[in-house]
């Protein structure tokens, strides 16, 4: 069974818009089983639609579109989907009773009459409510195949997707467990990696796949597992990591992680240690990376954002001679960073950033790109400098601080070796 993903909104193509929703949609119906084999984003027209969905069931058994779902009488999606299926669009009363209470419940009861087109439905369509805006979800059957048109709000798809579309599918299809193990390897270029594992890859059972999925100087190797019992895919992929072991286990930080912030957690939580951050340059991207995962509530006790110079020296205690000789970006300022906010918030890790993310250089002439960053964890301090002129000021953010907290991991992992 093979599924395909139609992005439906102009706002989209015109680069307004992120299309954050086929990622989510195509990670949920890959944990059941279901590959999506193509993703399409198309305008707000109604012959590009149906031709859309004619191609797109060529290629797959589950076509799910998002967007297009407006209150207007001339919704292209519907129309579209009542034309391609040979059905009538009709007022549904249970939808509208449904739209009456979502939009009483906000106070917005006089945009009833408004909304009302949105009660009209797919005769043949079984209907899943959206318990957060106010289009339906609408999954109809025709020739073998699911057609499933959902709005295009993320926090309406998510939820729709996740409590409703996802156990109707499990639930209709004998669908094949599907186990992952993500390992993720430090300071082992993909080429050599890739090299290094290949008699082991090749000796991998049929049933498990392996990618390479490279993120800065970190590679994630990601180990799928399919067959028909969970508890026998985990086996297999414990054999299959303990193999490895002899190979690069000297490289690897986790062995079960995916995202860095989540093997920061494990790390933190099992040695007791709290966390704060001081950031200029990442402009508190270290910190939301951290708080982004549930359970750190009490190890990480805060963070600051000290952008202006003359706040690091007035909050963090970093020495103005120190700027004045060195410069705000350098390596003895990213030190004092952290011996400051160590203290600010008296935590055991104290993590710095200071840096030039452009688009322009610095007052004393630092380029773009430049970076210093400071790890401390109790007594011991590592200082670190990039250079990344290439990247934006987003990705920069990110970047640098994906690379922070990874060298945090290394050195609490050295810490335990």
């Amino acid at each position: 069974m093979k599924a395909v993903l139609i992005t439906i909104g102009d706002e989209i193509l015109s680069g307004n818009t992120v299309d954050t929703n086929s990622n989510y949609i195509a990670n949920q119906l890959k944990n059941i089983g279901i590959p999506v084999v193509q993703i399409f984003t198309v305008s707000d027209s109604f012959e590009t639609i149906k031709k859309t969905l004619k191609h797109a069931f060529n290629l797959g058994d589950i076509v799910i579109t998002t967007g297009g779902l407006g209150p207007t009488k001339d919704d292209k999606t519907k129309i579209a989907f009542a034309e391609f299926f040979n059905d009538e669009l009709e007022f549904d009363g249970q939808t509208f009773a449904h739209l009456r209470r979502y939009l009483i419940k906000r106070n917005r009861e006089n945009l009833l009459e408004i909304n009302r087109n949105q009660a009209v439905v797919l005769s043949r369509a079984k209907i899943f409510q959206n318990e957060n805006g106010s289009a339906p979800c609408q999954l109809i059957e025709g020739g073998g195949k699911i057609a499933i048109c959902l709005p295009g709000v993320p926090y309406e798809v998510k939820p729709l997707i996740k409590d409703k579309i996802i156990p109707y599918l499990k639930e209709k299809f004998s669908l094949s467990q599907i186990v992952s193990r993500m390992i993720s390897v430090v300071h082992f270029p993909e080429s050599l990696l890739a090299l290094t594992i290949e008699d082991w890859e090749l000796a991998l059972p049929e049933n498990i796949s392996l990618s390479y999925l490279p993120i800065g100087n970190r590679v994630k190797l990601r180990l799928t597992a399919v067959g028909n019992d969970a508890r026998t895919l985990e086996k297999q992929l414990d054999l299959e990591s303990e193999k490895l072991k002899p190979l690069i286990g000297e490289k690897v930080i986790s062995w079960t992680g995916n995202e860095i912030q989540e093997i920061l957690k494990e790390i933190l939580l099992a040695k007791k240690l709290t966390i704060s951050t001081a950031e200029s340059c990442t402009g508190g991207e270290l910190a939301r990376l951290i708080t982004s995962v549930p359970g750190l509530s009490a190890l990480f006790l805060g963070g600051i954002i000290p952008y202006e110079t003359q706040k690091k020296i007035k909050i963090l205690g970093v020495s103005e001679k120190t700027v004045q000789e060195k410069t705000v970006v350098s390596a003895e300022v990213a030190q004092q960073m952290t011996l400051g906010c160590r203290k600010l918030f008296d935590t055991d890790i104290a993590l710095s950033t200071t840096g030039v993310s452009g688009p322009d250089p610095d007052d004393f002439g630092n380029e773009v790109g430049l970076v210093y960053y400071s790890i401390r964890v109790k007594d011991f301090e590592k200082t670190n400098r990039l250079f990344l002129p290439h990247l934006e000021r987003n990705d920069f953010a990110n970047f640098v601080s994906q690379r922070v907290l990874q060298d945090l991991i290394e050195i609490l992992v050295k810490a335990n070796s």
